[in-house]
């Protein structure tokens, strides 16, 4: 909507936004950086070590958390340092914050993801939390997750 204010011979064209309209696009505007960071990255099948990421576009306070996980990895850490790398390519403007780790089983022939266990160096993530982006990810699976096992 906009709005036409005169003032003596002259006038102004102003642009009447809604409360709240301005910041919403700005948070879509700049959480592009975080939308080119994949909420999931999994190896394709077997039995390894997952972390749960928080991260942050420190421009404008904007965060999302992701899950990662390689049977690469042998501890927790090590998933966290090559994120941590990617991370570095977005010119400093995120930043990583793993809040916690567990193991995965990840069976595609059965299209089974198990979520479980704990990170001895991080603590043990909010499965539930990883289980709702790995059901994002993968819609057809039987994803679950267990506070049982190590």
């Amino acid at each position: 909507m906009a709005v036409i204010l005169k003032f003596g011979t002259a006038s102004v064209n102003r642009q009447l936004i809604p409360k709240g309209v301005t910041n919403i696009q700005r948070i879509a505007t700049m959480s592009q950086l975080l939308d080119q960071v994949a909420d999931v990255d999994i190896d394709s099948h077997g039995r390894f070590k997952y972390i749960l990421i928080t991260v942050k576009d420190k421009t404008n306070d904007v965060s999302k958390q992701i899950v990662r996980g390689y049977a690469r990895a042998q501890w927790h850490a090590d998933i966290f340092d090559e994120v941590g790398e990617q991370i570095k390519k977005h010119s400093g403007v995120l930043q990583a914050n793993c809040v916690g780790g567990g193991r995965i089983e990840h069976h595609p022939d059965e299209k089974m993801i198990k979520v479980y266990g704990y990170s001895q160096g991080y603590g043990k993530a909010d499965h539930q939390i990883s289980v709702e982006l790995l059901k994002k990810k993968y819609p057809s699976y039987n994803v679950t997750w267990s506070d049982e096992g190590y």
